[in-house]
């Protein structure tokens, strides 16, 4: 899942019981999965959750809902070879949730419970897929892009495929096409062919790519996706480092587009707004996410400008780089969707 801030205590473990247990030697890049993970440690009491560490992929967090549960997992497993874990010998400690600051630790979305599953969000058109790459195939992404040029904006780096994005307008100039995208996104393209909750017989034509490198703290304004300058369906693959991603939808009346920028009127007070709907999703490394008909075209998308999150309890540390990759289909012509409160074609 993400990466926590977690640290391991200066005193001997035995001196500092927590419900958490950091384990080295294991995890995704010594081929041990979550769900694996879980199994085994959920034999001495109820896991709340498995994340990573750090960004080796060999050091998890265990969670757990009782201190005395990781106690009976530490005395068992510590220092000795685990048949179900496929032989490997465990390193565990107690670790404990410590922010980097007091400032940072107030940067914490403590206002809107995070769900894991898009279920759990409730909104349609929105779905997530976790573990959509291999640890091996993100890092054979994220070299691709680190081979080519970026372009630097005011707080991170972009890198645009088959037509530029215009942030000014939030539009593509369909008259200026950059190429095919890039052979290293083949075997994505493929794949989201068969992605859940399309129709068998939906076709997918992706021909833009945005890149985004988001460091620590960096986030990304609320906004939907420019109506008339896209199709209905949005992917976003995300890559090294987790985030929190919100969403908020204004009921009638209280929201309107600018006609002059293509951007979105604020609405002042944004907590204490009776006619907003709002939805938090944690988005672990290797997930993508699909965003299309009512989650597309009527919600907001957001990433807080944090550098930690809460995610069930959990404090959550960005890693050190986020990077996006995110698909889209050029629209030619107006847009045609449903939701004409929201559309840019409808002014």
């Amino acid at each position: 899942m993400g990466v926590p801030r977690f640290t391991r205590p200066k005193t001997p473990a035995a001196d500092s019981p927590s419900p958490y247990l950091y384990v080295a030697n294991c995890g995704p890049a010594v081929g041990l999965s979550y769900d694996t993970i879980a199994s085994v440690f959920n034999t001495f009491g109820e896991v709340k959750g498995i994340y990573a560490a750090d960004e080796s992929g060999t050091r998890v967090i265990v969670s757990y809902f009782e201190a005395n549960s990781a106690q009976q997992a530490l005395t068992a497993l510590n220092g000795k070879s685990c048949a179900d874990l496929d032989g490997r010998s465990l390193h565990i400690r107690y670790s404990v949730i410590q922010p980097n600051s007091e400032a940072e630790s107030q940067q914490v979305n403590e206002h809107i419970p995070v769900s894991l599953m898009d279920s759990e969000v409730n909104i349609p058109g929105l779905h997530l897929v976790h573990d959509f790459l291999s640890p091996q195939e993100e890092k054979e992404l994220l070299a691709a892009v680190d081979e080519r040029p970026w372009i630097s904006l005011s707080k991170r780096r972009v890198q645009h495929y088959g037509y530029e994005f215009c942030y000014g307008t939030r539009n593509v100039d369909t008259k200026l096409h950059l190429g095919e995208l890039p052979s290293f996104v083949s075997s994505i393209i493929e794949r989201i062919s068969l992605f859940p909750g399309l129709n068998s017989s939906t076709s997918i034509l992706l021909d833009q790519l945005t890149v985004n490198e988001y460091p620590p703290g960096v986030g990304l304004s609320p906004h939907i996706d420019t109506h008339s300058a896209f199709e209905g369906f949005i992917f976003s693959l995300s890559l090294a480092g987790p985030c929190i991603m919100e969403f908020r939808r204004y009921l009638d009346g209280s929201w309107v587009p600018d006609a002059a920028s293509s951007a979105y009127t604020k609405v002042e007070n944004v907590e204490n707004c009776s006619n907003l709907v709002r939805r938090s999703l944690y988005l672990p490394p290797r997930s993508i996410l699909l965003l299309s008909g009512e989650a597309r075209y009527a919600w907001q998308h957001y990433i807080p400008h944090h550098k930690i999150d809460m995610v069930n309890q959990n404090v959550i540390r960005r890693g050190a780089r986020r990077v996006s990759f995110t698909f889209r289909k050029v629209l030619r012509g107006p847009c045609q969707c449903e939701f004409q409160q929201y559309c840019d074609s409808e002014r």
